[in-house]
């Protein structure tokens, strides 16, 4: 066991309950445990005594008494959460959460919704979160199943309304971080073309089309260069203007730049040569949301970088910090 640790409060752990906290760091530290600690006043935040449910502030500083249960290593993926309980996993992914919204950070390769194919995803999982009175959190946006970060979950149908009308009003600001292939042709730039989705051999997916084209819709996104290597990869940040389905891959793909490890888009994927220690994964984040909170104000949130395109930044010699505001 180690001595007392003064652990502080990140910045996408701004608000969240102090047992959800505990959740997160100590996942083998059960109920009863963590409020023996509390009333002994051996956890402190700032070194005040507090409860169970104190919500907590970016760069307070939690005392931890030594334990005999293990800190969390590592984040959680779609592999670690096999086999545990849906209450947990999604404790583990909560970024933010209040009494009205909820905001997780979505691991890679767990879908959003179910389909085919698809046993567990986030709607299903919500079904452990059911307040007393029945009412489930509602989805207010997507990700793409391959795609990570962070995913916005309404506790009421009014919060759910609201938010929605925040998304569909353009009051959101999405900032999504990418590793692509090659470097395009500005540092900065936007992105506007007709998009359609068709039919193939390999399932749906999505096309630059022409103005006019039946079912065609406006799709525009912005981006900037962050770091390159070379002329082989860059690092993108993008932000989606309008939200189309696959909107960022097909609009990377269409200036020249894939996104590494995209397998509907990526038309050289097959025989790209990926630098070792890189995985063949999908390498695009949901970095940051900014969103209106339904009873005023906002909430910002960030989500770190997967295991799997952290491990590729490192390999790179990418900063993680150098593009955040």
């Amino acid at each position: 066991m180690a001595g007392v640790e003064q652990l502080a409060v990140a910045k996408d752990e701004a608000g969240m309950r102090l047992d959800r906290w505990f959740k997160v760091h100590f996942p083998g530290l059960g109920f009863g445990p963590l409020q023996k600690l509390l009333r002994s006043g051996q956890v402190r935040v700032d070194g005040a005594r507090v409860k169970s449910d104190t919500r907590l502030e970016e760069g307070q500083k939690v005392r931890v008494p030594p334990m005999a249960v293990d800190r969390k290593i590592g984040p959680v993926t779609a592999r670690t959460m096999r086999g545990e309980e849906d209450g947990d996993v999604l404790a583990k992914m909560t970024l933010y959460e209040d009494k009205k919204v909820i905001v997780f950070d979505k691991p890679a390769g767990l879908a959003v919704q179910g389909g085919s194919g698809i046993t567990r995803s986030v709607d299903s999982m919500l079904e452990a979160l059911r307040s007393q009175k029945g009412e489930k959190p509602r989805l207010v946006h997507r990700l793409d199943r391959d795609t990570s970060g962070v995913l916005v979950v309404a506790r009421t149908r009014l919060a759910a309304m609201k938010l929605a009308e925040a998304f569909r009003h353009r009051e959101t600001k999405k900032t999504y971080w990418a590793l692509v292939k090659g470097v395009p042709a500005k540092r900065e730039d936007k992105i506007s073309t007709w998009m359609v989705k068709e039919s193939t051999i390999d399932g749906d997916r999505m096309r630059v089309a022409e103005h006019g084209e039946k079912g065609a819709d406006h799709a525009v996104s912005f981006y900037r260069i962050v770091e390159q290597a070379a002329q082989t990869m860059s690092w993108l940040e993008m932000e989606p203007y309008t939200g189309r389905t696959h909107q960022l891959r097909v609009h990377a793909a269409h200036i020249g730049c894939p996104i590494l490890g995209d397998p509907k888009y990526f038309e050289a994927d097959k025989n790209y040569d990926f630098p070792g220690g890189m995985q063949k994964r999908l390498h695009l984040h949901a970095r940051r949301i900014v969103i209106p909170h339904p009873d005023g104000g906002k909430i910002d949130v960030t989500a770190q970088l997967p295991p799997h395109m952290k491990q590729s930044w490192n390999l790179l010699g990418f900063d993680e910090n150098s593009a955040d505001d």
